[in-house]
């Protein structure tokens, strides 16, 4: 029944009405600036203009500058040109338009010179073909040179699409634009997860190792219960030594992210492995043209140093991003070095085609301090000086850290069709490799041989692969009785090849004395997705699909016994298996009001199978999830205008997952414990004012359970409460640009605000962690093409422990004899630190900061 359905849906589509281009009513050329040189050659300005619904310039940019004097001429004169407004059929809409204006040198002398502007056809900067049949259209110009003496010019355009964001699947799906808020202090991309409410990272490993999300109630560890991806190419690692699904973010240039969808819950169908608590996908661009060099210096020997190129007559899809951070660290043990590139062009095929092709290369090396007792420090044990900070800061094992690297090559087609559908594909390859040393016992996990002293707990863990997948998805354009009804196929393949072991290093000189698991991996990923949205009534609007996912496991064991009760073998064993699933998903949007909306959201999710734990020829087992969400959403505003909107969302959501995993200090990686539940609610609300203050707030609940042994499905809220994942979670950030007179001359200045606030954290045997209360300010002023810089995280110089545990351990030596009783260790927080930067803008464009 389905199948003639969709035919005859298909069938009976008709075309959207077509998009008729803006018309020019009054176009008055530009005045000459006066004191200026008489021109030997013509001066260029590229303006964008963004016309209103009822054809009013109701915004100027500067997009590329001919010199200041020329920039305020241009504009001067822009603000006073007037257009028929640009229609779907009887709708007016906005645009936007790039208008090159060119002052051209007098032929012969004349009173009172004068240019004209003159229009060409570049397409605007940061366009590419809709992303929906819902983008709003963007329009571009061309009009022919004339003398001075001339009647205004006469516009032909062409209206193409620009990308924008799909409507959420969720109230818990955000489309995070990046904005005034990257002035707010920050060390990595990997904390720009923090605008998504309900978030909370912490790093036991040192400046270069992946952070641990916390995530709508889920220690998701370093990805294995959220799926991360940059602009479509996954980054989540099979079979990962230090765990399943491990996601380095740590070699993202800051600078380049434009924004960030953050998708809390399995609700979209393109939601693939390891969505459990949600999906983050980044997307990059550089709105900035031109070059913009950074240096950075600060406490603990820190420094930075950027470079980011985005070629003027290009769009923001194309730039170049170099970053180096070297420093001694806020301790012993914890120096790192990386460095990093990025780079992607967009080439255009045609009117209606774009190639994109990325790529990227990273390495680092970092040092970590790992976990202490706290009964040590507090009774000054450790070998560090006997003051309180330097115990805090101190540590056990120097033998900890690690080192990585990463290469990334994507190529993606994006083809623009009739009706406003989308043709994309894109292919990408991954290599991968990284070494990591921990140590999180001491001297209590060896079995020495007879007569001999524990050899150390520390355990190195060794990762090297290739990834090789394509990733593609078809969305027709169709509209039904008048209204749009898009559908989209998705597809996905992926490829994994990876050697992944763990070894045991002696405490003294570190060579390895045993081998954990060694273990050669390979798996293939096949899935493909269908999602349908419907309006069958006004105020009803209906989303829903399908994925299904099949896995292919190859597993040769390089570790098994040379001997056992039948004799000698060979110390290798080979594993097959094949895993299958289909996960439904569903959304009802009831807009109760124009600004208010009412969403219902219900799907499946999984998370695949570590290999290592696969038996031949087995079924291969998933961790399947169920979860729920219902809250409403709410807008004032338009952000398209630059005046005030205003944007708060709420939920409740509750999720059962039939195995979670829970971090175990023994084996340093996460460890199947059964089935878990939660239960929780988040709320975030978003201010922006006239492009000058920008806020956002959140706060997030959850409560993470175990059910008990029998209790029914629905009782989410009973059970034994799982440790280390915050039940409170709370955070701010803000920034304010301005612009003040300083000597007669223009100085722009920003002001930052990010706060963090954790509730206390469960522990093991019913204990809970101290609540955390950081906060993090920067300022910064430019005055010309130079911007001087200073930002101060962990203001009130607290301390605080990032990752806190509870459980037994030795770290007295390897002839001491171990406690049976359990004490908390932690990894130290990082204290107040100053950072200093000067950043150059080589471009010379006028840019508030």
């Amino acid at each position: 029944m389905f199948i003639p359905t969709l035919v005859l849906w298909l069938l009976s589509a008709s075309p959207e009405a077509p998009v008729i281009p803006p018309v020019p009513v009054e176009a008055a050329p530009p005045v000459m600036p006066a004191g200026v040189p008489a021109l030997t050659q013509a001066v260029r300005v590229v303006l964008r203009l963004t016309l209103d619904t009822g054809g009013e310039v109701s915004r100027v940019e500067v997009r590329e500058s001919g010199g200041e004097a020329f920039d305020r001429a241009a504009m001067a004169a822009a603000t006073r040109w007037r257009f028929e407004p640009a229609r779907r059929g009887d709708v007016p809409l906005e645009v936007q338009v790039d208008v090159p204006v060119m002052f051209e040198p007098p032929a012969a002398p004349v009173e009172a010179p004068t240019a004209a502007p003159v229009v060409t056809a570049p397409e605007a900067p940061g366009q590419a073909p809709n992303e929906s049949p819902e983008a709003a259209p963007v329009a571009t110009a061309l009009a022919d040179p004339m003398p001075t003496d001339a009647k205004p010019p006469a516009f032909s355009t062409t209206v193409r699409g620009r990308t924008a964001a799909p409507p959420p699947v969720a109230v818990g799906d955000f489309h995070i634009t990046v904005g005034q808020l990257a002035d707010v202090p920050r060390n990595s991309a990997t904390d720009l997860l923090l605008l998504a409410p309900g978030v909370m990272l912490a790093n036991h490993g040192g400046e270069g190792h992946a952070e641990t999300v916390y995530l709508r109630g889920f220690d998701a560890g370093e990805g294995k219960d959220v799926e991360m991806r940059l602009d479509g190419v996954p980054l989540n690692e099979v079979s990962h030594a230090h765990g399943h699904g491990y996601a380095d973010t740590y070699f993202i240039i800051p600078e380049l992210v434009k924004s960030l969808r953050v998708t809390e819950g399995p609700y979209d169908p393109s939601q693939g492995d390891f969505g459990v608590a949600g999906t983050v996908e980044y997307q990059l661009g550089l709105e900035r043209r031109g070059i913009t060099a950074s240096a950075s210096y600060g406490s603990f020997a820190s420094r930075r140093l950027s470079l980011v190129w985005g070629p003027p007559e290009s769009t923001d899809a194309t730039f170049v991003g170099v970053l180096l951070r070297q420093g001694h660290g806020f301790g012993p043990n914890r120096a790192y070095a990386n460095a990093g590139l990025m780079a992607q062009t967009e080439l255009r095929l045609g009117p209606e085609t774009r190639l994109r092709l990325f790529g990227a290369s990273y390495g680092a090396r970092f040092s970590s301090a790992g976990v202490v007792r706290e009964t040590d420090v507090v009774d000054a044990r450790l070998p560090c000086a006997q003051d309180p900070d330097s115990q805090f800061f101190c540590l056990y094992d120097p033998n900890q850290g690690g080192a990585n690297q990463r290469h990334i090559a994507s190529v993606e087609w994006v083809s623009r069709l009739e009706r406003g559908g989308r043709f994309v594909q894109l292919a990408y390859a991954v290599s991968r490799q990284m070494r990591s040393r921990e140590n999180f016992t001491g001297f209590l996990q060896d079995t020495p041989p007879i007569g001999e002293a524990q050899r150390g707990d520390n355990t190195e863990q060794f990762y090297q692969g290739t990834t090789v997948g394509v990733r593609g998805r078809y969305t027709p354009g169709l509209v039904w009785a008048g209204q749009p009804q898009p559908v989209e196929l998705g597809y996905v393949a992926r490829y994994d090849n990876v050697h992944t072991r763990a070894r045991r290093l002696r405490d003294k000189g570190g060579a390895p004395y045993a081998t954990v698991f060694d273990n050669q991996v390979r798996t293939t990923n096949l899935g493909a997705w269908l999602s349908l949205r419907s309006s069958p009534l006004p105020w009803l609007t209906l989303r829903g699909g399908v994925r299904v996912d099949t896995f292919l496991f190859a597993v040769e064991d390089l570790n098994r016994p040379d001997e056992d009760r039948q004799g000698e073998r060979i110390p290798e064993e080979s594993v097959e298996a094949y895993g299958f699933f289909a996960s439904p998903r569903a959304t009802a949007e009831v807009r109760l009001t124009p600004r208010l909306t009412w969403l219902t959201s219900a799907g499946l999710g999984a998370r695949s199978s570590d290999a290592a734990g696969l038996s031949d020829a087995e079924f291969a087992p998933y961790a399947r999830v169920t979860s729920g969400e219902t809250g409403l959403g709410w807008r004032w505003g338009d952000a398209a205008h630059g005046a005030t909107t205003v944007e708060a969302r709420g939920a409740v959501f509750a999720t059962r997952v039939s195995q979670d995993l829970v971090f175990s200090e023994t084996t340093g990686r996460n460890q199947p414990i059964g089935p878990s539940q939660r239960l929780g609610a988040f709320g975030s609300v978003r201010l922006l004012w006239h492009e000058r203050l920008d806020v956002q707030a959140s706060l997030a609940w959850a409560r993470a359970t175990q059910p008990l042994p029998g209790a029914s499905s629905w009782r989410v809220w009973d059970g034994t409460v799982l440790p280390y994942i915050p039940q409170v979670l709370g955070r701010v950030d803000a920034a304010w640009r301005g612009t003040t007179t300083v000597l007669q001359q223009d100085v722009g200045w920003s002001l930052a605000l990010g706060h963090s606030a954790i509730g206390p954290r469960p522990l093991p045997l019913d204990r809970y962690s101290d609540p955390i209360f950081l906060f993090d300010v920067g300022a910064r002023a430019r005055w010309r093409a130079v911007e001087l810089g200073v930002s101060v995280e962990n203001l009130l110089d607290a301390r605080w422990r990032e990752s806190e545990f509870n459980y037994v351990s030795n770290f007295r030596g390897p002839d001491a004899p171990a406690s049976l009783l359990a004490t908390r260790h932690f990894s130290a927080g990082a204290p107040r630190t100053v950072r200093g930067t000067l950043t150059v803008y080589l471009d010379l464009q006028e840019d508030k900061p």
